[in-house]
């Protein structure tokens, strides 16, 4: 078995993956930590039914990259749904609700109308639960995503201490000067990018497991914040190399290989932490 990883690590296209892979599932923990504690946890799914649909629109109108459509109208749609969230009572939900079942439909009606293959079905369910799209990323992809992820981690880390406070307290936060219409809509646009980039790695339907399920496991075991993020980020660390390896030994489809290997990792965090109290 050891052999034969190491054979694969020969491959251009393994080694591309797992450094987008790892890359991806890095800033997705970060940003799923805060989701999380502020229960929006929701909006990466709806938010990355929005992206299946300008990927859709993008496939109908022959763009060469489907994210140079998908970026901006997510951006634009996570902005919306922020703005719409500070109205009325459940605004928020119903504004997120339509989004995302609109532009699902929208999606899936564009691709039957327009095909891009005579294989429709495959190429939905290769969208909505990834595929092995992560192993044959080119260099511009592969540079595209790195420094995507690498400014949401920058971003983060410059962040920290606002990002704390307007998890916690945002009241608090802008008490203290922090102008937290500013800062929401900026990390708006950052988790944005992160679902589109991540869509790439596991596909519509499975984003939302990227962000979640390292801050959940995480908290089975760490107590503060800051020692949550970092065992959130190891584990969506560890979770994605172990899982891109797999599917590429096993053949099986990366993006649900990943997740599987997630659920396997939250199920060993919740026994540890029992141990633990």
């Amino acid at each position: 078995m050891i052999d034969q990883i190491v054979e694969y690590f020969s491959f251009p296209f393994v080694r591309n993956a797992l450094v987008a892979g790892v890359l991806i599932s890095l800033s997705a923990a970060l940003l799923g930590v805060p989701l999380v504690l502020k229960r929006l946890s929701f909006i990466g799914d709806g938010l990355s039914h929005v992206a299946f649909g300008a990927m859709a629109v993008a496939g109908v109108l022959n763009f060469a990259d489907s994210m140079a459509l998908s970026l901006p109208v997510t951006i634009a749609c996570a902005l919306v749904l922020l703005k719409s969230s500070r109205g009325a009572k459940n605004a928020g939900d119903a504004t997120l609700a339509m989004l995302s079942v609109g532009a699902m439909a929208t999606g899936y009606l564009l691709m039957n109308l327009k095909p891009s293959s005579s294989n429709v079905s495959g190429d939905v369910c290769t969208t909505l639960f990834g595929s092995v799209s992560i192993l044959t990323l080119t260099a511009t992809d592969l540079w595209l995503s790195a420094g995507l992820s690498l400014g949401v981690v920058v971003c983060w880390i410059l962040s920290y201490h606002r990002l704390f406070d307007v998890t916690f307290d945002e009241d608090h936060a802008r008490a203290c000067g922090t102008n937290t219409a500013l800062f929401n809509a900026v990390w708006a646009v950052v988790v944005a990018v992160v679902i589109v980039v991540s869509m790439r790695l596991v596909g519509t339907l499975l984003v939302t497991a990227i962000l979640v399920f390292p801050a959940v496991s995480a908290m089975r075991v760490a107590k503060s914040f800051r020692s949550v993020t970092i065992v959130a980020a190891v584990f969506s660390v560890v979770c994605s190399t172990i899982g891109i390896l797999v599917a590429v030994i096993a053949g099986t489809p990366v993006g649900s290989t990943i997740v599987g290997v997630d659920i396997i990792g939250f199920l060993a965090m919740s026994t540890i932490g029992r141990f633990l109290r």
